[in-house]
């Protein structure tokens, strides 16, 4: 959501710090916040004002009216205050219908002032602009101030002025007086803007002649404005509405929700409650709640809540569990029921999301059947057949009664089942799988002729699209009635292929010459081509890194397509309307800040461009076109109708229930004919009647259904153009959010724009409103259906609507990794992998989450242990890694492998190919005696070769015992590492059988010359096969393999790297310029042949 209310505290916070006037505000941070927990005596010590000012006390908890309800301590000294708080803080109390505890006050100094010095001032927000009301009298008993206030309206982008103020404003204050509230609101409108708030009330703001007082406050801000005003704003705890407790659960999907691109809700309603509900969807889910209230169920709901925006199978886990934990606290004597509900997806993966409650409901299976819990399950969309067996499946191997149902079954069908109202059947119908629509049967290769090309009661003739009417120079620029056609083209904004992908299969099974997308923009990558099918073939699509040159060689496309991200949305759309071919543009990103979704309108509305969105999933016109991830996959596509137009257009908020509306209008009449879902902010960019007018105007819509919702006015205009008769086909509406006014505390639902601020805003009032008007008004969502098939059957029957004979759709081949998702095919993979698994929530190596892996402290060697060996390895075994790491890291500069890469950074190489140098010098002759040593000493041991002979026998065969000599280091002076490695060895290995040989060796062959030692590198290769021969971990025959496999080289290859990079950097750091080796060590020598 987006206008979220802060306490008075933070509001005042804001004030004192970012207030720019020159009137004196007086009283700057001067509150203390009390709760039970506060300590009064070191709150006296850090606030010496408390003691020797007069006080006011109050409760800071979103609770109106606090001076009609006795809920303010006026003129107290701080004893005066803590006897007033005895009888209050703790203690239950009752506001409206909500009974909650008081348990935060805020103390603030006492102002003594006349009551003629009281003011009421207040801004808040509106599509067209923000509204400051004024009036000259304030306090508890300010009345109607709607009705009694100056108002003064700011446009989007205008500014305020303090003659403005004077002149709109101020006309009853004393002369005195003006320039201080002129500059005061002047610099709180600023504040107001800057810091994105929607809403700000000072009641009442007290002007004396020391200065301004700001009394009491209320005020809320856009939420979705953090990522500009974080460092203004700070951490922001908004405070949850007056009797309903802040619980840890709601914290918890809150920061899931906040570390997602999904959408995931809670809200706590009744924890003790018996119905329970997990819905996908924002507008279904209001739906769900409103059923439930509708049959009784209120005050037995325990909580509302959504997840949309296709989470991951971990998110949807996590979301459940906290769902199930919650409901299995307490058990009820009539059992629980859990509604698993939603509409039909878009572009959600139901399977994948679905594997996650299966997960969550195998963990509670016990307390689930201890708690009588049966779960009802409803939902559609991609791959939902898969979706609805995994969850019946778990309830046949759990115990737990889980009814399922797919798309046959009406959406809120569940509720009436779970509450009683209705039979459950014993066997649902099943709907057809989605492979049973998509694989092409035909063997024909060409597009398919179309099945049908106009509406059902429209001739065929070809519908164009209606330009926009030029306006006179200076007026804005009037809209497009018909938005799309069969020759639609547009441009996609981001990099979104599986969108573009299903718009050209919708495409191809409207039968439409070319695809309707012609280009995409995406400006982190360069100009390049994408590949997609069109039908069977392969085509390619531009993508370009800015949107001048895809408009520039694109003139005929006149839709844009935003996928930009919430912080990029604005700018791309702003920018995108300084081309005058772009008539239509749909954002689908959730979370705009509203102040830029209305400069985003003001600019729309002038250049005569229809926005759809923001936070939607678009809208379609079957036949023509669809925007994005509209009517989900093919199979939904095809089972709906919409490859071909109906006689009835809709429009929605919700861009899920959008799709559910597409599955009841085919079920009940001939089709879809168009469907725009507007969006469920505040502020969406185009309203419901600019599309019901759009349709009016069309002469294929013959009947128009629109799904309004709680929040907003939008409805109204609807019902005033139906009594003038602008509106004169018939109209079927239904508001949802009906369920808000039976709550005792304020929720905010999944949409933004889902909240009323007045009575008028209310489902109810607007649903009433609509009746009387003259729209066809169900009694419920559960009756919708059978409202807009009597309206239908009533055209039908009076010639209107002329049904026509229904043709088979052409067909679309399936893509492979859609295919292979719903288990249709299979194929061998191109390369396999044991030691990490990156596709879940967490990275996993060799079995082992990455959690588990820092939570043992098992240290690089045991991560090394884990991704080389595939085992867990022994403590000492990982120390021992380590300790190899450490001692090869570095030999000095002298040594092939560093001098290369000293050279190479010298040649001013970059880290990569420096460090390449040097490794590429590893070999037999250095370093890479780990393996070879390994082999040579086991290979002799396990032969049962006495040291003796082994030596004997590599010298008669004239070959070098790998692991034995040094240039440096000899038997008079031993290597440190060696020594240290050594101790370790024999302090902790088992067995040292292979070391023990070779040591004996050792004696043999240093013996004949003292610099014959076991060096380090032998000295790891043998100790190494002792480690895995003897840990316990390993087969004789795996650890045989791992040296045979170049295992120990690699221990070598890792460590010395450590080291090239040293030396690298130190090149740098040292800014060492181009090497050139000197020439006094070089020895010059001509051919052999000549210097004879």
């Amino acid at each position: 959501m987006s206008a979220k209310a802060i306490s008075e505290q933070t509001g005042k916070e804001f004030l004192y710090k970012h207030i720019c006037t020159s009137a004196a505000v007086q009283n700057r941070f001067r509150y203390v916040n009390v709760t039970a927990e506060t300590d009064f005596e070191r709150l006296a010590r850090d606030h010496p004002w408390l003691l020797v000012e007069r006080l006011v006390v109050k409760p800071d908890q979103l609770i109106k009216r606090r001076g009609k309800l006795g809920l303010v301590g006026v003129n107290l000294d701080l004893n005066g205050v803590r006897e007033w708080l005895k009888s209050r803080l703790m203690k239950e109390t009752t506001v409206g219908k909500a009974k909650g505890v008081l348990k935060n006050f805020l103390i603030e100094p006492f102002v003594p002032h006349k009551q003629d010095e009281e003011f009421y001032v207040c801004i808040y927000a509106t599509r067209e602009g923000d509204y400051v009301l004024f009036h000259h009298e304030g306090g508890v008993d300010v009345g109607d101030v709607d009705a009694k206030a100056k108002k003064l309206l700011i446009g989007v982008d205008e500014k305020i002025s303090e003659d403005s103020v004077k002149k709109e404003l101020l006309t009853h204050v004393p002369n005195d007086k003006k320039a201080v509230l002129a500059s005061f609101i002047v610099g709180l409108f600023n504040l107001y803007e800057d810091l994105f708030f929607t809403y700000l009330e000072i009641n009442p703001l007290v002007v004396t002649k020391d200065g301004v007082y700001v009394l009491d406050m209320a005020a809320k801000i856009d939420a979705t404005a953090d990522y500009i005003c974080k460092a203004k704003w700070g951490d922001v705890e908004f405070p949850p509405p007056f009797g309903r407790e802040a619980y840890p659960e709601e914290a918890y999907i809150a920061d899931l929700d906040a570390k997602s691109g999904a959408s995931l809700k809670l809200t706590l309603l009744n924890p003790r409650g018996r119905i329970w509900t997990m819905v996908a969807g924002g507008g279904a889910s209001v739906v769900y709640s409103d059923t439930i209230c509708d049959l009784g169920g209120v005050n037995e709901l325990a909580n509302y809540g959504e997840y949309s925006g296709a989470p991951s199978e971990q998110q949807t886990y996590d979301y459940a569990k906290t769902i199930l934990s919650l409901m299995t606290r307490e058990k009820h004597p009539d059992g629980k029921v859990l509604i698993i509900g939603g509409s039909i997806a878009n572009f959600t993966n139901v399977a994948a999301t679905f594997k996650g409650i299966v997960r969550a409901i195998r963990d509670y299976q016990v307390p689930l059947k201890e708690h009588e819990v049966t779960i009802f399950v409803r939902r559609g969309g991609p791959n939902y057949q898969e979706g609805l067996r995994v969850m019946g499946e778990v309830g046949k191997t759990t115990g737990i009664p889980i009814h399922v149902f797919g798309t046959e079954t009406h959406m809120t069908a569940i509720v009436g089942m779970a509450l009683g109202h209705r039979p459950i059947p014993n066997q649902p119908p099943v709907a057809a799988h989605t492979a049973n629509f998509l694989l092409n049967s035909s063997g024909s290769t060409s597009t398919p002729a179309s099945s049908r090309t106009a509406s059902f009661s429209e001739n065929r003739a070809k519908a164009e699209s209606s330009p926009a009417k030029k306006a006179k120079t200076g007026a804005p620029i009037a809209k497009a009635t018909t938005l799309f056609s069969k020759h639609t083209k547009s441009i996609v904004w981001g990099m979104q292929t599986r969108a573009v992908q299903g718009m050209l299969d919708f495409d191809y099974v409207c039968s439409r010459d070319e695809p309707s997308v012609a280009a995409m923009v995406y400006p982190f990558t360069g100009d390049h081509k994408q590949k997609f099918y069109w039908g069977h073939k392969e085509i390619l699509l531009p993508v370009y890194k800015n949107m001048s040159d895809a408009m520039k060689k694109h003139p005929d496309v006149d839709v844009l397509i935003s996928f930009a991200s919430l912080r990029s949305a604005f700018d791309s759309t702003m920018e995108t309307m300084q081309y005058p071919q772009i008539r239509t543009i749909a954002i689908i990103a959730e979370g705009i800040p509203e102040a830029h979704t209305r400069k985003i309108i003001k600019a729309a509305d002038k250049k005569g461009v229809t926005i759809i969105g923001p936070a939607t999933v678009g809208g379609i016109k079957p036949g023509c076109f669809k925007i994005g991830n509209t009517g989900g996959m093919l199979d939904n596509i095809l089972a709906s109708k919409l490859y071909r137009p109906g006689s009835v257009a809709y429009v929605s908020r919700s861009g899920g229930m959008s799709n559910e509306l597409n599955n009841i209008i085919s079920r009940t009449t001939d089709g879809v004919f168009e469907g725009v879902a507007i969006g469920g902010d505040r502020y969406p960019g185009s309203v419901f009647t600019d599309h019901v007018l759009r349709y009016q105007d069309s002469p294929g819509v013959k009947m128009i259904v629109v799904l309004g919702e709680i929040g907003g006015t939008e409805e109204y205009k609807i019902c005033e153009a139906i009594k003038q008769g602008r509106i004169t086909k018939p109209v079927v509406c239904w508001c949802i959010g009906t369920c808000a006014t039976m709550f005792s505390s304020e929720v905010q639902f999944g949409h933004a724009g889902a909240c009323a601020n007045q009575a008028s805003e209310t489902a109810v009032a607007k649903n009433k409103a609509l009746k009387e008007a003259g729209a066809y008004v169900p009694k419920s969502f559960d009756e919708l259906g059978d409202d807009i098939k009597s309206v239908y059957d009533d055209l039908v029957a009076k010639g209107v609507i002329q049904p026509a004979e229904e043709m088979p759709p052409p067909t679309v081949p399936m893509d492979y990794s859609w295919a292979r998702e719903l288990g249709l095919i299979r194929k061998p993979a191109s390369f396999m992998t044991s030691i990490c698994d990156e596709r879940g929530q967490e990275l996993i190596y060799a079995g082992m989450p990455i959690t588990e892996v820092f939570k043992s402290e098992i240290g690089l060697g045991g991560t090394l242990g884990l991704l080389w060996f595939q085992r867990r390895l022994p403590r000492y075994a990982c120390q021992f890694i380590e300790m190899c790491l450490m001692v090869t890291a570095d030999h000095g500069p002298a040594v092939s492998g560093a001098h290369n890469t000293i050279v190479c950074a010298r040649a001013g190489k970059d880290l990569i190919s420096s460090l390449t140098s040097g490794l590429l010098t590893i070999g037999d002759r250095f370093g890479g005696a780990l393996d070879a040593a390994a082999k040579q000493f086991s290979k002799a041991f396990d032969s049962g070769m006495l040291p003796m002979e082994f030596v004997n026998k590599m010298k008669k065969e004239g070959k070098l015992i790998m692991g034995i000599g040094h240039r440096v280091k000899s038997i008079n002076n031993p290597d440190m590492r060696v020594q240290i490695l050594k101790d370790f060895v024999k302090l902790h290995f088992t067995s040292t059988q292979v070391l023990d040989y070779a040591l004996d060796v050792e004696k043999i062959t240093t013996s004949k010359k003292p610099n014959l030692i076991l060096n380090v590198d032998g000295f790891i290769g043998v100790a190494f096969v002792d480690l895995l021969r003897t840990c316990g971990g390993f087969t004789r025959d795996e650890a045989d393999e791992f040296v045979e496999i170049g295992a120990l080289n690699g221990i070598f290859v890792l460590g010395r790297s450590m080291g090239f990079i040293g030396h690298y950097l130190d090149q740098k750091r040292l800014k060492q310029g181009l090497y050139r080796h000197p020439w006094d060590d070089i020895s010059y020598v001509l051919p052999e042949h000549m210097s004879m």
